[in-house]
């Protein structure tokens, strides 16, 4: 068992940004990892990071690499060997290993013959290994960009200043980048600028923390969260826990202190998404609310050493005051000048699909094809007629990207739409077109929020619908991981609202009636990629979808509650009848009229088969589900009549009246799946 000692690696640099060291922290832990089992020194270790300083700390680590054997499998023996002599093969395969031919031996792999060497690795000593794992570990760190500094040629996120490699009390002769290893390191910048010796790598932590400096991201996020706690109790306040906001402050403070701040109330006139995004987006601010609603203060969390914050407070509040008082600038020139479309003539929606006017016109004419497939619904939903729910939708889609050309969404992109709805309230508009112009993006992703009405979902849908078939109309189509005009998701999203509203969508109709407002393109390509998309959406056994659709439906609705109707109904018993039902089927042309002729039953058993099948049959049943509980309810009595029935009689007419009585149940099941496709 070789000795272990502590080991410590600190590679200190100038500010990391926060962002792209976040998105790789998995990947920075998960490398060193991978290092220490391709050099055998697999150990327990800790990962910690802060804005100026990547650490390792490993409370022992192997001081050697154990021995390794290694085999060495080689060509075939009569291939390697001639004649006595040593062929080219067999002269390779010992240079390979390192040795002398004399010294290959022979092993059997299957039924053949093949050179073979063996050798034990002597394991090196950590010590010397450690240059090139840390080299190794560093230039596996993709942050997106980097940098060069000085007159160096190598490339990191930020300069590396400074550098430990410890064992135990030991300096590790290790250079990264110019830097060499020390016992040195930095603490907070507002206690010294001056480095600090580390003496005993067992103090590291507590000099650290001496010099105001928490090594350990997760005991600062606990201090940031116990002062929060400690303000809502204090103010009777309630703070936003954004967990994205809160590893950003983390990754960017070594002393942090969570602290109240205020603003003018004047600025609450603001939509409150507009403060929020203010203050999470330039300054890092958490908002704060009060019995629900968004309060005149924010909360920030200083990297400050000092016994007095009241400075700092002040001097946050100072840098958020002009930030809210554009926005209030803004806001103010935006409802003067109302919500109007002009300028989107001027914006390019995509080259070839014409400017955003163009788009809005196409958007239009799918939302009047929908408002009318749908308008039952509609007006069920809004007691509204037709004529009044036609002119809406017709304005929603209109005012849907105007706040586009607004000042506020010019400073706050993220705002889009929103910021049309609160200018459309403004204005007095009908709820139902601020709700839709609000909701025209949604839903944004997998398990964000639908659409909250019918009349939302069509403008959505309509939006939705437009980019995907005229991104694909001019050929610009999803290709492998790559999706940049974010077409599947786009999908995902009809699919959703199709099944929460319960929408009668087939997609061949929904595309002829479209049609006309794009270049001619590729339809079959359209619909396979929507089903593409929809069997992914499911999550069930994949022939079933592939059952479902091999019986020509192309109802997307439809096709869910079949999918999941079967899914939830079909067992393995059931299965194996009623794929014996599809096979003796294949034999029957279900085009033409399927004739039973009972007077040629032989067995009681086919009367009543044909009996209860007449019965299902003539009843309405109210889900697909429970249609396929009555027709798979026959199961046990097909399990008798193939026990005592011969389908396939030497009597043709005795063969045909049989063959037509199975056919009649795989015909009516066939109108929800062919379940011949399916496989258990």
């Amino acid at each position: 068992m070789s000795k272990t000692e502590p080991l410590l690696i600190e590679i200190g640099v100038e500010e990391l940004p926060a962002i792209p060291l976040i998105k790789i922290l998995n990947q920075i832990e998960k490398s060193w990892q991978d290092i220490l089992k391709e050099y055998r020194l697999e150990s327990n270790f800790n990962f910690y990071y802060t804005p100026r300083r990547l650490v390792l700390e490993h409370n022992s680590i192997p001081l050697k690499q154990p021995n390794n054997i290694v085999e060495f499998f080689g060509p075939p023996l009569e291939i390697a060997v001639k004649n006595g002599k040593a062929t080219k093969a067999g002269e390779g395969f010992a240079r390979k290993c390192g040795v002398e031919f004399d010294k290959i031996e022979t092993t059997k792999r299957g039924n053949r013959e093949i050179l073979y060497y063996k050798k034990e690795e002597i394991g090196k000593d950590t010590k010397k290994l450690l240059q090139e794992m840390i080299l190794e570990w560093v230039e596996s760190m993709n942050f997106g960009k980097s940098m060069r500094w000085g007159s160096y040629s190598f490339e990191f996120i930020r300069p590396i200043r400074w550098l430990q490699v410890r064992l135990d009390r030991d300096i590790v002769d290790v250079e990264l980048f110019g830097v060499k290893s020390s016992n040195k390191t930095y603490v907070h910048r507002m206690v010294t600028f001056d480095s600090v010796e580390v003496g005993d790598i067992k103090e590291f932590e507590d000099i650290l923390q001496n010099g105001k400096v928490t090594l350990s991201q997760a005991k600062r996020e606990q201090i940031v969260l116990d002062d929060l706690e400690k303000i809502e109790d204090e103010n009777g306040v309630e703070i936003e826990r954004d967990k994205a906001l809160l590893r950003e402050v983390i990754a960017i403070t070594e002393n942090p202190k969570a602290l109240l701040g205020r603003f003018d109330r004047e600025f609450l006139e603001l939509p409150k998404e507009v403060i929020i995004a203010s203050m999470k987006e330039h300054q890092r601010y958490f908002p704060v609310f009060k019995d629900g609603e968004l309060d005149s203060s924010f909360v920030f969390v200083s990297n400050g050493v000092t016994s007095d914050y009241s400075k700092i407070i002040k001097g946050n509040e100072r840098v958020l005051k002009p930030r809210l008082s554009d926005a209030l600038f803004f806001y103010h020139n935006d409802l003067k000048r109302g919500l109007v479309t002009d300028g989107l003539e001027n914006i390019t929606f995509i080259d070839g699909l014409g400017s955003l006017i163009d788009k809005i016109e196409r958007e239009k004419y799918i939302a009047k094809e929908l408002a009318t497939l749908y308008m039952e619904k509609l007006k069920d939903e809004t007691k509204r007629e037709e004529s009044e729910l036609l002119e809406l939708i017709e304005e929603a889609i209109t005012l849907a990207k105007a706040d586009l050309t607004t000042e506020m969404v010019y400073e706050f992109t993220e705002l889009q739409g929103l910021m049309g709805y609160y200018y459309a309230k403004a204005l007095g508009k009908d709820e139902l077109v601020c709700s839709a112009i609000k909701e025209q993006y949604y839903p944004v992703g997998e398990n964000s929020p639908l659409p909250s009405s019918l009349f939302s979902a069509i403008v959505a849908m309509s939006i939705k619908l437009d980019t995907l078939i005229g991104l694909f109309s001019i050929g610009k189509i999803p290709t492998g991981s790559k999706d940049p005009f974010a077409l599947r998701r786009a999908v995902n999203g009809i699919i959703r609202m199709v099944e929460e509203f319960d929408l009668e969508f087939n997609i061949n109709d929904i595309l002829d009636r479209t049609s006309k407002l794009y270049k001619e393109y590729n339809k079959k390509q359209l619909e396979e990629f929507i089903l593409e998309r929809l069997k992914k959406a499911l999550r069930v056994n994949p022939s079933i979808i592939t059952a479902v659709l091999s019986s020509g439906e192309r109802d997307i609705n439809r096709i869910i509650k079949k999918t999941k109707a079967l899914d939830k109904t079909l067992t393995k018993e059931q299965f194996s009848i009623f794929k014996r039902v599809a096979n003796i089927s294949k034999d029957v042309d279900l085009e033409k009229e399927l004739i039973v002729d009972t007077s040629l039953f032989e067995k009681d058993i086919e009367g009543e088969l044909y009996s209860k099948y007449l019965e299902i049959v003539s009843k309405d049943y109210s889900t697909y589900q429970d249609r396929l509980k009555a027709l798979f309810g026959l199961g046990s009595i097909l399990d008798r009549y193939f026990d005592e029935v011969l389908v396939h009689s030497e009597d043709k007419r005795l063969r045909e009246n049989r063959q037509n009585t199975i056919a009649l149940i795989y015909k009516s099941l066939l109108e929800i799946a062919d379940i011949k496709y399916i496989s258990i």
